[in-house]
């Protein structure tokens, strides 16, 4: 690996180092060929994992994928799940009266949902800080156990106010489960496998959502049964609440990036880290004890960042008012509140199926992620025009439903674009501010979602609605024009490396030695984007 320097924090004493340096103090600086700084202890196992490449076979990797597979993707599966419906469950908590119970009016209902994004943006650059420079699984535990508390004690609350605390606390505390699984993911898969392996926990969305409402529903059953006991709400606060107390403890010992975690032996974890180097991106400690800003300004002046925005700005105008209203809007085609819930979970599995058909496809046939990222703006586009123009009579109950229930695809949209970042774009700083970017598009989004559905157009909603169908159709051409523009890229970038006359295996260890060196994909020339469009 080719350094230039090591500088201790002091900036004194400077060496010349090679490969296989072995200095005394790892808390000494290395300068790069680039500027930038990196650690001794990054630099001896960035160069321990690229010697170690060769030293396992193929089914040796294969093997180890498979633990992680069958260790981590449940996990985080089941916690990634867990966030959403504590996310969305005061939807159902308002089919249920929490409004009435708590003396809500106005659009105090429709605030909650405000506050919670807003206290979401204003925390998530500190939190992909935090996740950053220390441990990532105790870290998002940590994380984890705090919301999973303020969500079981909304359970106890009688008026607006303290409700919209506890809900500034939730989004603040919620806000790193995204781009730290999207980190995780990073740090265990090649470049070729973020997507699929995404797209798993991403499913819960919808896959653990139809356990939830399935208990929802029997806590509504059994409230209706008791009039004077406990209210649906406060039963379905602590029910969401508990699970994630007990998720939060599962975690503490299981989740976690390669050196983090403790059900692999060193020699897997080194293997771990060895498989990952042909992302050119280095190791899940690579860069996590310096603050590149050169990278900060590359971020900022890369197109990339300003498609993620717009495409996460506009999918979530749709999330905030679909998570925020959609029971309503179901409910107001004649259903009730238990229909309501019994009828989300043909959506939620047409959800699950429609990740195994994205995941499994864009595996195996390249090129296609964002076509069926294309295809999933699309669906709910005429989907959300039909609930707005159909009329609003008992005979088009059903096919409302139906077209209800075809908006379901967006989050494809939405969530595959988050894969990209950890595929497409390398430096530990750059990655952090453009998913940081990311997600305050994300939060301001769906603050947008949650205010075009307007109190006085109760309860169908139809300018709300066709508002967010249109944001569907804006969001299919800016991934088009995304599209484009990688493709114009890819093929830049592989013509300045053919002319360079290098054989394929310089290429491939150029592109690790830079990645170990916390290199961003633009200064990295080797950096490999072969499955850019992935």
């Amino acid at each position: 690996m080719s350094v230039l320097e090591i500088t201790p924090n002091e900036k004194s004493n400077t060496h010349t180092m090679g490969t296989g340096l072995m200095p005394d103090v790892d808390d000494k600086l290395v300068k790069t060929e680039e500027g930038g700084l990196i650690t001794v202890q990054e630099v001896q196992m960035a160069e321990d994992a690229i010697l170690a490449e060769n030293e396992y076979t193929e089914e040796e990797y294969n093997r180890l994928k498979r633990k992680v597979d069958y260790v981590l993707l449940p996990l985080m599966w089941w916690c990634y799940g867990i966030q959403q419906t504590d996310k969305t469950g005061l939807g159902t908590m308002n089919l249920y009266g929490v409004q009435a119970s708590t003396g809500m009016h106005g659009n105090q209902y429709s605030l909650l949902t405000v506050i919670f994004y807003t206290a979401y943006a204003l925390f998530e650059f500190p939190s992909n800080v935090v996740l950053q420079r220390f441990n990532m699984g105790k870290c998002l535990t940590i994380y984890m156990f705090c919301w999973g508390l303020i969500v079981l004690c909304q359970a106890f609350l009688h008026s607006w106010a303290p409700f919209m605390v506890l809900r500034f606390l939730q989004g603040a505390f919620e806000c790193t489960i995204s781009p730290g699984f999207n980190l995780i993911i990073a740090s265990w898969y090649l470049t070729k496998e973020h997507n699929a392996r995404s797209l798993v926990f991403q499913s819960a969305n919808a896959g653990w959502g139809i356990v939830v409402d399935l208990v929802m529903y029997g806590i509504g059953k059994a409230a209706e049964k008791n009039p004077n006991g406990m209210e649906a709400w406060r039963g379905i606060a602590l029910f969401l609440g508990g699970q994630t107390l007990l998720a939060a403890a599962v975690s503490w010992f299981m989740l976690g990036t390669p050196n983090e975690v403790r059900w692999l032996s060193a020699e897997q974890k080194k293997m771990a880290c060895a498989r990952v180097m042909s992302n050119n991106t280095g190791t899940d400690l690579t860069g996590r004890k310096t603050w590149r800003w050169d990278q900060v300004r590359e971020a900022f002046c890369d197109p990339v960042l300003y498609f993620q925005f717009v495409n996460a700005f506009l999918s979530c105008v749709a999330n905030g008012a679909i998570t925020t209203f959609g029971t309503v809007i179901n409910k107001s085609f004649g259903f009730t509140e238990s229909q309501v819930i019994l009828y989300s979970i043909p959506r939620s599995v047409v959800s699950v199926l429609w990740f195994v058909v994205v995941g499994y496809t864009t595996t195996r046939i390249q090129g296609t992620r964002m076509w069926f990222m294309m295809i999933s703006c699309l669906f709910p586009f005429i989907g959300l025009l039909m609930v707005a123009l159909l009329p609003s009579d008992a005979s088009y109950r059903w096919i409302k439903w139906g077209g209800y229930l075809m908006s379901v695809t967006f989050v494809v949209s939405l969530f595959s674009a988050w894969a990209l970042i950890s595929s497409n774009t390398a430096g530990r700083t750059k990655r952090s501010i453009i998913s940081s970017a990311t997600f305050v598009a994300y939060c301001t989004g769906n603050i947008a979602g949650s205010q075009v559905m307007k109190a006085k157009d109760a309860p169908h909603y139809i300018p709300g609605t066709t508002a967010i169908a249109a944001c569907m159709g804006a969001e299919c051409l800016t991934i088009l024009a995304w599209r484009f523009y990688l493709v114009w890229a890819n093929k830049k970038k592989a013509a300045a490396v053919a002319a360079m006359g290098l054989s394929e295996e310089e290429i491939a260890r150029k592109g690790q030695e830079l990645g170990a060196q916390d290199t961003t994909d633009r200064q990295n020339p080797f950096f490999r984007s072969v499955w850019i469009l992935r």
